[in-house]
């Protein structure tokens, strides 16, 4: 079952790198960690890095549309498939790339 089975566990931000006066920590989007197992995504492998403070990414860089084609892609699903609206409107599903986890 877990061949067909992708866990994710991820957040909506990071934490600011820097510890404000009275101990707490803001939201911070530039660098944030998730996590990505069994459903096709080879195991022991990380990707991408912070810089040295944990401020802004140093290594491969990935946005959130790169997670959505990435979960898309363990899901069979070609991230680049169009649906159309009520108009007959095209739009495609995903404007990311699948990060090289397979």
């Amino acid at each position: 079952m877990l061949d067909e089975t992708l866990v994710v566990f991820l957040t909506d931000f990071g934490r600011t790198p820097k510890i404000y006066k009275n101990g707490g920590r803001d939201h911070h989007p530039g660098v944030y960690s998730l996590a990505l197992a069994v459903g096709g995504i080879r195991g022991g492998q990380v990707y991408g890095s912070s810089d040295r403070k944990g401020a802004e990414p140093a290594s491969n860089a990935c946005s959130p549309a790169d997670i959505h084609a990435t979960v898309f892609k363990a899901m069979g699903i070609d991230h680049s498939t169009e649906l159309h609206d009520v108009l007959g409107r095209p739009f495609q599903i995903c404007d990311g790339q699948p990060l090289p986890l397979f």
